[in-house]
């Protein structure tokens, strides 16, 4: 996938709708945890084992496919607006993560970093 020719496909979108207007950090992020819950919506209920075989029942797959989507639609168009560098944020975050769950101590458990 390339990134800035999605982000360039959203920005013409907006822009021929005239919806720039509408597309404020605020707004589009209410829209992306919008999307998000539509997606967990479809796990709700489900055990972890239906969750895990939803793979196999391609009309679930087709709704998960939408949600997953709308989620990364609205999240490139949200670092798009805030002239985020996408590469940088997520290095960064990485190696945050990495300083807070080293391997030694993080391996095969779901503990909270400060309850390591």
């Amino acid at each position: 996938m390339d990134i800035e020719q999605v982000q360039q496909q959203l920005r013409e979108f907006a822009r021929e709708r005239d919806w720039e207007q509408f597309h404020t950090p605020k707004n589009l992020a209410s829209a992306l945890a919008v999307e998000a819950s539509e997606l967990l919506e479809i796990f709700q209920w489900l055990t972890d084992s239906q969750a895990v075989a939803i793979k196999d029942d391609a009309a679930s797959m087709r709704k998960v496919e939408e949600e997953v989507a709308d989620v990364a639609l609205y999240l490139l168009r949200l670092v798009d607006v805030l002239s985020l560098d996408l590469q940088a944020v997520v290095d960064r975050k990485l190696r945050i993560n990495a300083e807070k769950y080293p391997v030694e101590k993080a391996r095969g458990n779901a503990k909270k970093h400060n309850e390591l």
